[in-house]
């Protein structure tokens, strides 16, 4: 029988579409985020593997040049990881910068605009600036490039006085090109990042982009407009930039489990990776390798993002589940592993998802109050029209806006300036009107969802049992804690949407039949709370800390059985 198997395996590996193989020039790139020696140096190491010859080091390496100055420690960092990498074969190494910084950064002397602004039109200010990225590129001597980002900063440079610079755009390009000629000083590369909230703003950065003189300057793209969401599609705008394109991935899933959770993407990755390869514009492709602290996808499952990256010019996705899974776990266990992996996008788009919005706050357990997924983060921002089909046992098609948003949000995220200040035309058609306008029919189709969710998951789990006595004792455990941390978010999930939602319909119109489906959401949410808490092998921590959702399932239990101060302080007793 294994023998059978590896024929089969052998036949199903063959590569497809040798002409689309890696091209040697391309781009193949990783980015660092955490500070955690240990975990970026199994990182660089496992570069070889990849042919890996671009590095970025962001976040909490170095995310501001400023931090160099004012941090030994990631000064230290960045410059052991900058030898680390270029002695590991890694050509390019690539520092993150923001710009501007906070106003207070500035001298006081250049802060002579109106309401204490920096005045563009001082040129002795853009001598102390340029003098300024100088010393701080010093202390980092040996990096190749840097990536800049001239969004969310500190001082948006648009909002500084000048009457030269008419417009923001002009502003933003200026700025750029003042960077820029220190960069060409040292013979550096240059990279903006294009990241923006909503389609106007993404416009402004082209636009600003489009005015920039210096040439030599790059552009890096996320693969998803705004951020890194799975219901995304994608970034449409990048052929329109004149300019080399390098596309950002997240293979850690800040928004899709961080890792901790089912969290193997092949077909988001792979199949974005192949449609902006055949851009003439795009020079390859960079992914996120953490999500701060010990989070690092390396030697985990979820490095199969990593595979489908760098194996997806030239092998189907089954392909890729199947391959990863025999070179990481056997060839006996990579059918049943493979399938296990290879549900992982069904199982977090109905897990920390909720008909189609992305319902986790960075992966966090948090239906309200946060609101970013009722405005910010809606991927109907960026499809026209802004439809959906959800399937996961629902099997409906859904606007956006007027069904899941409008029903689905809390009136008081509906409230939030962010939605009109981003997408005013969703108030302007009445898409998304004032209140709470839970009804029966959403309830049971986020029931539904969830149930689907919890399903698949458990189906996973009972593949890795299937082939227990075919894994390395290491790798089941591995596998079997994966997929076990997959079923309790899911089913904490399931219990906690149960009793939220449901109680946003009991605050209108109260029942007996509510109040047994609420309570029967609490109670499996204080089961499931208390199986995290003692889950013997949780992940490592990052930004989001998996035990920590067992305290905030503790929290909707307390506010909808005592009451919500923000819902009149309406408990639902027990029935």
């Amino acid at each position: 029988m294994r023998k059978l198997i590896s024929v089969l395996l052998a036949f199903a590996l063959l590569p497809v579409g040798a002409a689309q193989a890696q091209k040697p020039s391309e781009i193949r790139g990783w980015t660092l985020l955490s500070n955690n020696d240990a975990g970026d140096d199994r990182t660089i190491a496992a570069a070889k593997d990849y042919k890996i010859n671009h590095v970025q080091l962001s976040h909490d390496i170095v995310h501001h040049l400023r931090q160099l100055k004012e941090s030994p420690d990631r000064r230290a960092r960045t410059n052991r990881l900058t030898d680390l990498a270029h002695a590991s074969g890694i050509k390019e190494v690539a520092v993150w910068d923001h710009a501007l910084y906070s106003l207070t950064y500035y001298p006081a002397e250049y802060r002579t605009g109106p309401g204490g602004t920096i005045d563009l039109d001082n040129p002795a200010f853009w001598e102390w600036f340029k003098n300024d990225y100088r010393a701080m590129l010093d202390l980092a001597p040996k990096i190749d490039s840097v990536v800049l980002t001239f969004i969310e900063t500190g001082a948006r440079i648009e909002r500084q006085h000048s009457t030269r610079l008419k417009t923001a755009q002009e502003k933003i390009a200026y700025l750029i090109d003042q960077i820029a000629s220190v960069i060409d000083e040292r013979g550096l590369l240059l990279y903006l990042r294009t990241f923006a909230y909503f389609p106007e703003e993404m416009d402004n950065v082209l636009k600003a982009i489009d005015l920039v003189q210096n040439q030599r300057v790059r552009v890096m793209a996320k693969a998803q407009p705004h951020d890194f969401f799975l219901t995304h599609p994608i970034d449409v705008t990048v052929p329109r930039v004149k300019r080399p394109v390098l596309i950002e991935y997240d293979a850690t899933g800040e928004y899709n489990g961080q890792g901790k959770i089912a969290g193997a993407f092949v077909a988001d990755h792979a199949d974005r990776l192949r449609h902006y390869r055949k851009l003439p514009n795009v020079i390859g492709y960079v992914a996120r390798t953490d999500r701060f602290q010990d989070s690092q996808i390396v030697g985990t499952p979820t490095e199969v993002n990593l595979y489908a990256l760098s194996k997806a010019p030239s092998k189907s996705n089954s392909q890729i589940y199947l391959e990863f899974s025999a070179k990481k776990y056997g060839i006996a266990a990579a059918p049943r592993v493979a399938r296990a992996l290879s549900r992982s996008t069904e199982i977090v788009t109905s897990v920390l998802y909720t008909l189609g919005n992305n319902s986790g706050d960075h992966s966090r357990l948090n239906y309200d109050p946060y609101c970013p997924g009722y405005h910010r983060s809606v991927s109907g921002k960026w499809i026209d029209p802004p439809v959906e089909f959800v399937g996961h046992g629902v099997d409906k098609r859904y606007h956006y806006w007027i069904d899941v948003v409008n029903h689905l949000a809390p009136p008081h995220c509906k409230l939030d300036p962010i939605l009109r200040n981003e997408t005013p035309y969703v108030l302007d058609n009445g898409w998304v009107t004032p209140g709470n306008l839970m009804e029966p029919s959403y309830l049971a189709d986020v029931v539904t969802e969830k149930d689907y969710g919890v399903r698949l998951a458990q189906e996973s789990l009972a593949d890795i049992e299937c082939v227990r006595a075919l894994l390395k004792p290491s790798d089941y455990a591995q596998l079997k804690a994966y997929f076990e941390r997959t079923v309790l978010t899911a089913r904490l999930h399931r219990s906690i949407a149960k009793a939220y939602f449901g109680y946003r319909l009991y605050i209108k119109t109260p029942s007996a039949e509510l109040a047994r489906t609420i309570w029967a959401g609490l109670d499996e949410s204080k089961q499931v709370a208390d199986a995290i808490r003692t889950y013997p092998s949780p992940p490592g921590k990052g930004e989001s800390d998996w035990v920590s959702d067992a305290g905030r399932a503790d929290t909707y239990y307390q506010r909808i059985s005592e009451g919500w101060d923000t819902y009149g302080n309406i408990k639902v007793p027990r029935p």
